[in-house]
């Protein structure tokens, strides 16, 4: 039977024996603090890598990735730099060739580098629209946009004849010279300033008919020029029956591009002042001028 004394002795004993082995409590090995560092993972994501479109990203912040601990026993190789994609270059596509009425037209001499289209809704009606265009490089451009004209009081005709007030159909020329009551505007033309016993000669009987005359009246639809104002301001000649062909009934004169007056014409093409005097300082001889007339559905005819 052992003493207590003899208890106090075995257990100081057994106490010295462990502790000599090292031998303690298990501890949380989350609460310890400390990392495997060699089994930290890396991050290999690419951050802020410029994308195609734009090669001048930011390089990214330290902050922004991860890198391994210098000490970390496991290392990744360095990521293969991302260079820009570059997108294909290719040369500049040359812009396509104007869409517009003088494009569409398929009977001007090839000689022709300006061009005065005259059109409206249909054949009744003397309210018309006047566009204007030039060659450039083989292609016709828009010059000064849409413009307001009025046309014969009947309109448009395929058949127009002496005295009737319509306009005739076709594509014509301008005539070597151009008139007005007024001095010249500074065209490029010859210009004749209209005087007392001016007259253009609209008598289908006479031997200068649809011609510029200077003396006695011609008789018939003769117009004194220098009475007729402001029509007659300033007036170009638009080609038609010029040289005349004779028919029964004759198939009509003195067709201009003249100044708009109150209303439709009498076979004319009529403009505002202004929007004449830019066609007319326009217009070149050297560049072969044509004027087409007709409504807006017929101009596919030339």
């Amino acid at each position: 039977m052992r003493t207590p004394f003899r208890r106090a002795v075995f257990g100081a004993i057994a106490v010295a024996l462990l502790g000599g082995l090292g031998l303690t409590s298990c501890a949380d090995p989350g609460q310890t603090g400390t990392v495997d560092v060699g089994l930290a993972p890396v991050d290999t994501s690419v951050t802020g890598a410029p994308g195609p479109t734009d090669p001048a990203s930011p390089s990214p912040s330290p902050s922004a990735s991860r890198s391994p601990s210098p000490s970390a026993s496991q290392s990744t190789k360095p990521s293969p730099s991302r260079s820009p994609s570059r997108a294909p270059t290719s040369k500049a596509a040359t812009p396509p060739a104007e869409s517009n009425i003088a494009s569409r037209l398929h009977t001007i001499p090839a000689s022709t580098r300006q061009l005065i289209v005259v059109y409206s809704s249909g054949y009744g009606t003397s309210v018309a629209s006047l566009e204007t265009f030039e060659k450039v490089n083989g292609v016709w451009r828009s010059k000064f946009g849409v413009m307001s004209a009025r046309i014969g009081t009947k309109g448009f005709s395929d058949s127009h004849v002496e005295g009737v007030p319509t306009t005739p159909t076709g594509v014509y020329g301008i005539g070597s010279t151009m008139y007005g009551v007024h001095a010249n505007p500074g065209v490029k033309y010859s210009y004749h300033r209209v005087v007392a016993d001016d007259y253009w000669d609209e008598n289908p009987s006479s031997p200068t008919y649809n011609s510029f005359v200077h003396g006695t009246n011609p008789g018939g639809y003769s117009e004194a020029l220098w009475q007729t104002v402001p029509q007659y301001n300033y007036f170009a000649v638009i080609n038609y029956n010029i040289p005349v062909r004779a028919a029964t009934p004759a198939r009509g004169s003195g067709i201009f591009l003249h100044v708009m007056g109150s209303g439709g014409t009498a076979g004319c093409v009529s403009l505002t002042q202004s929007d004449l005097l830019r066609v007319l300082e326009w217009l070149a001889p050297d560049a072969s001028p044509r004027i087409v007339m007709a409504p807006s559905q017929n101009l596919g005819r030339y």
